[in-house]
This record gives structure tokens, C-alpha cells and sequence, in this order.
């Protein structure tokens, strides 16, 4: 049975794991010295239209923000972020404990940061009691299943620059927000100076990049990934997943599929159950009473977002099948009747 909890539950994409299989030939060198390697970060540069980019492969989604706040921050500065960013709510301290900074969170809307709400953090610049604000990090697509527009990062990206800030974006569902947008991953990192470039809840296996954009951050990056143990030996076949994932556009082709399920599931679900964020990417936010909930879950597993309200988490999956969709949409509208 198909979960619905998360997108990381979902298995390996056919042709991610076939270039697995395919790199698991002789002999390279290791730590990222090998060709595989090097296919994959010239890939990334392409479908980001920047050769100067600087790609570094990391084991997973929370050593990838933890070291670009390292790489943007001292351990006086502070991170402005939104209350439901994965950095704050979902990595247990990491980023506090290894850049030593401050995480600031700041009420969402929608899941997303606003220039507003980041504003209002931006004071005590040279106060030595305070910690300096140093970083904005917004998540694209966010955790409610929102997409930052263009004009929205721009203007956080305005607001981070005109006070000597950088911005980062956290994009383990980078995927999901460029298909949402229908715009080209290079318009999607315009004034961003650091990028988490996942693929994880994508098809891959494991394995997430750490794209510089801004070179003045990429200085002794190397060491802080190696002392943040996120230098992998065997890195060709983290590497040999990122082309095949970015050949012939499967990312995006993947992506597309799973927004277009949730919007799915949220259109057979909608007359029953109350959906209560925009559904951009591939999540779908419902309020199911807690008896009809109940039920559910003996069939079905999902995350529980809201337990006041009641509000669960819908998440679909680059293998979701319009069939599992309606399935589960036909036991939402069974309990809740």
C-alpha cells in the first residue's frame, strides 16, 4: 500500500537506481575526485545556466542547510526563518549547535517568509549583545505546500543584500516549486546566493548538493564539509544519481507528476473534507474530524500536522498512480459520511 505521510517514503526512481548499478564498475578515486562526480556538478551548472557555480555533494538534506548557514554565517549571526521551517522545527538543534548561531523564527503565512515579518527581525546591526542577522533561509516549496514566486524571492533576496545579508533556500522539493511556477531553475535562484538541491523526496536514493551561487561563500567550503562529516568516500554514487535524476528533465517530469496527483486528490476530496492551504506542490493540508481520522489511519498512513484542529498532511509521491489516489480519496469520503 501506498503511504501518504511523506515523499520520503517512496522508493528509488528505475533510472536512478539503473546509474547506481551502472557506477558500481572498477575502480575511481575517492571523496569526489572521480568522473561521475565531475558529469554531475557540470549537470547541475547547466540546468542552472551558471558555470561558476560551485556543487558540493553531501549525505542528506539537513547537513546540506546546516553547512550553507555555516558557510553564510559566523557563529555571532543570526538565521531569520519562517516558524515552520524544516531548519527550526524538523533537525533537532543542528544548525544551532553546529554554526553556533541563532535560528530566529518569525510567524508564517501560508508557510512562507514574508518581507514584513523578516523586517521586523532586522535591528541591533553592531550591538554587541545581539546576535548579527546574517542569513535569510526560505524552503521552496515550503512545508505547507506553498511556492515562493519569483517577485517573492526577489524581494527577500532585496531585503537580505541592502543589509549585507545573504539569502538561502532550502530546496529538498526544489523540483515541485519549478514545475509549480512553470519557470526554469535558473529564474528560480535569481538573488539566491546559496542553494540545498534536493532529490531525496524526488526518486532518489539518498544525497542532497550544497550549490554556492554567491563565490564569496564558497572560500574553505571544503573543509567545513569535512569537518561537518559530510564528505562521502564512495561520492560517485551519490554523484551518478544527479544525472540521471537531471537527464532529459526526469526531475521535472517526476515533480509534475506528484503535484499533479495531490491536485487530484485534493479535487475528489474537496466537497468532504475541509482543505485549508493552497495546494501548489505536492502536498494537500485537510481538516478530517478526529472519528473519521481515526478510521483512516487503520488503512492508510498519514501525518497528523494539527492535532487541535485536527489538520493532517497529504503527501504524493513521484510513484503515486491516479489509482492509489482514488482509492484513498474513496476512503476519506467513506469515513467522513
Amino acid at each position: 500500500m501506498k503511504s501518504f505521510g511523506s515523499d520520503n517514503h517512496s522508493g528509488i526512481h528505475p533510472r536512478i537506481l539503473q546509474a547506481i548499478a551502472e557506477a558500481n564498475t572498477g575502480h575511481v578515486h575517492a571523496y569526489g575526485d572521480d568522473p561521475y562526480t565531475a558529469e554531475a556538478v557540470a549537470d547541475i551548472r547547466r540546468v542552472l545556466a551558471n558555470e561558476l557555480a560551485e556543487v558540493f555533494f553531501v549525505f542528506n538534506g539537513t547537513g546540506a542547510n546546516c553547512l550553507s548557514i555555516i558557510a553564510a554565517n559566523n557563529s555571532f549571526n543570526s538565521v531569520i526563518c519562517s516558524d515552520t521551517a524544516h531548519i527550526n522545527v524538523d533537525e533537532c538543534g543542528a544548525p544551532e549547535r553546529l554554526s553556533g548561531g541563532k535560528l530566529i523564527a518569525v510567524p508564517n503565512v501560508n508557510g512562507k517568509l514574508t518581507v514584513q515579518n523578516a523586517r521586523s527581525e532586522l535591528h541591533d546591526f553592531g550591538f554587541e549583545h545581539h546576535s548579527q542577522p546574517g542569513l535569510i533561509s526560505i524552503t521552496q516549496s515550503t512545508e505547507l505546500g506553498t511556492v515562493y514566486t519569483l517577485q517573492e524571492i526577489k524581494a527577500l533576496s532585496d531585503l537580505a543584500h541592502s543589509h549585507g545579508m545573504y539569502l538561502h533556500v532550502d530546496g529538498a522539493r526544489f523540483a515541485n516549486g519549478v514545475v509549480s511556477l512553470g519557470v526554469s531553475a535558473k529564474d528560480m535562484v535569481q538573488g539566491v546566493d546559496i542553494l540545498s538541491f534536493g532529490g531525496t523526496k524526488n526518486g532518489m536514493m539518498m544525497g542532497e548538493a550544497v550549490v554556492i551561487l554567491n563565490p564569496l561563500l564558497a572560500r574553505n567550503f571544503k573543509y567545513k564539509r569535512k569537518q561537518s562529516m559530510q564528505l562521502c568516500s564512495k561520492m560517485r554514487f551519490l554523484s551518478a544519481q544527479f544525472s540521471a535524476y537531471l537527464k532529459d528533465d526526469l526531475w521535472l517530469t517526476l515533480a509534475a507528476h506528484s503535484n499533479a496527483m495531490a491536485r487530484l486528490l485534493a479535487s475528489m476530496i474537496g466537497d468532504y473534507v475541509e482543505i485549508v492551504r493552497p495546494v501548489e506542490a505536492n502536498g494537500v493540508f485537510a481538516i478530517i474530524p478526529i472519528e473519521a481520522r481515526e478510521k483512516l489511519l487503520k488503512e492508510h498512513f498519514f501525518y497528523v500536522w494539527n492535532e487541535t484542529t485536527s489538520e493532517v498532511r497529504l503527501m504524493c509521491s513521484f510513484d503515486t498512480t491516479k489509482e492509489d489516489i482514488e482509492r484513498f480519496a474513496e476512503d476519506i469520503i467513506k469515513a467522513v459520511q
